[in-house]
């Protein structure tokens, strides 16, 4: 028989290696996954795992590192990847109340940059890793554990290296990333949002193009005045056209359900393109931002350039477009969306582009993941997810794996979930990571060592 597993002491472990990556600074740009890498390295060897047997580190680039570890099953099903990146973005510290490379644990909470993105998700995984390790459970399917790099910054270095040059490490049919399962406050009403889907990246270069001259003869051929006029019918346009995708419509219909009120059937409206055209009319702030980013392709001016010289007019201005896509729409789609809106005098050429995902929740292993959730919360409601953002995930569907975002807690009403991801002051309470481990245990010990 296992052992019990103790949960305080798996939250005590959980947080120390916690605290050790967020000390291991591995900013992205300009990319030092190595740092960190050793770190999980340090507590495989610990465990008794060597390399290449048990685990390996490719590297993809100088310090660019990844690490993947593997428990074997008996093969009779195929193998569970848990995925986490662990380079983290910038900061700027004189904003920061404590060194956000410290790792400090405060007032209950573990502070530094990647404590929510994504290094405290990380030693979550890493834990129950260990733990079914431990117990030596008789596993069904192979779990691999996937400490990978270039998450912030394009992929290259990171899943989009190891899914062309090294599939076979992380070959599987699911996968677990960053991006669910845990806690959001609406009002009184708890939400539990699993992951299924992410919007793809679409980043366009805008150029507008006028007439050179002296800064002391003015006219109106300027590329600057034509670059500004585009951006001003971008924002008064508020938003490009709605579409509503199948996980729109399959989250809202399960909210709809759960919720027992008329506020429950009033949801099931959301469902009509033209009644979220009205509500994105009168929405405002953080609920208009999201309902936009759910049910439209999105249009985000990031940065101008125009110009060398005071007084000289430039013959083009450009702008830089952060644009995120919803699964199925092209980029095409998005750029002659764009043009309806600013008229034909701008040009329009993709910078980066990527492609959104959609994965089906109609699998044994995501009806898994709602049952554990519930228990969780038993007064919560689950609903699948359409990340606005974007994750390994894109690069992981092309190796034929469907990967959800499920990293469940519970999270205090008042805690900045949103704004902290990227944000100043980063961290993660020890009690998200004390709740959800349980959950995470059950949910991959079930489906690696049961018959599904």
């Amino acid at each position: 028989m296992p052992n019990p597993i103790s949960w305080p002491a798996s939250t005590d472990e959980t947080v120390q290696n916690l605290v050790r990556l967020i000390q291991a600074e591995t900013v992205n740009p300009p990319g030092n996954e190595l740092p960190a890498i050793l770190v999980v390295k340090d507590i495989l060897e610990r465990e008794g795992f060597s390399a290449p047997d048990d685990f390996t580190i490719v590297e993809a680039a100088p310090n660019r590192v990844n690490l993947i570890a593997r428990l074997r099953g008996d093969g009779s099903q195929r193998p569970l990847l848990l995925s986490g990146h662990v380079d983290v973005v910038p900061v700027e510290r004189d904003k920061w109340s404590h060194d956000p490379f410290g790792g400090e644990i405060i007032n209950g909470e573990v502070w530094g940059r990647g404590a929510l993105d994504m290094k405290g998700f990380l030693a979550m995984y890493l834990q129950t890793f260990l733990q079914v390790h431990r117990q030596g459970l008789p596993l069904k399917r192979d779990l691999i554990l996937a400490a990978i790099a270039d998450e912030e910054a394009g992929f290259e270095s990171g899943s989009k290296f190891l899914v062309k040059q090294h599939r076979e490490l992380i070959d599987a049919e699911y996968g677990f990333t960053e991006g669910g399962g845990f806690t959001m406050h609406l009002g009184k009403t708890r939400l539990y949002m699993i992951q299924v889907a992410e919007k793809g990246i679409c980043w366009l270069r805008m150029t507008a193009r006028g007439a050179p001259g002296h800064g002391s003869l003015p006219h109106d051929d300027n590329a600057v005045f034509h670059l500004a006029e585009a951006v001003e019918k971008l924002r008064r346009a508020r938003h490009l056209p709605v579409h509503i995708t199948p996980t729109f419509a399959r989250m809202i219909s399960s909210a709809s359900g759960q919720i027992k009120s008329p506020l429950g059937a009033l949801a099931g409206l959301l469902r009509s393109p033209a009644v979220v055209n009205l509500l994105l009319r009168a929405a405002k702030g953080r609920s208009k931002s999201l309902l936009t980013a759910l049910t439209t392709n999105t249009c985000t001016p990031t940065a101008l350039k125009a110009g060398q010289k005071i007084n000289v007019i430039p013959s083009s201005a450009e702008a830089l477009l952060d644009c995120r896509k919803l699964p199925g729409q092209s980029p095409e789609d998005v750029m002659r969306e764009i043009r309806a809106i600013t008229g034909d005098k701008i040009n329009l050429e993709p910078i980066d582009t990527s492609q959104g995902t959609e994965f089906s929740v109609d699998t044994p292993l995501y009806r898994l993941l709602e049952r554990e959730t519930r228990k969780l919360d038993p007064q919560g409601i689950v609903v699948p997810l359409m990340m606005p953002g974007g994750t390994d995930t894109c690069n992981f569907q092309d190796a034929g794996i469907t990967v959800y975002g499920y990293t469940p807690g519970l999270l205090p009403a008042d805690f900045p979930v949103v704004s902290l991801g990227h944000g100043h002051d980063e961290r993660l309470p020890v009690s998200f990571i004390e709740s959800g481990l349980p959950v995470l245990w059950n949910v991959v010990s079930e489906w690696a060592a049961g018959g599904f």
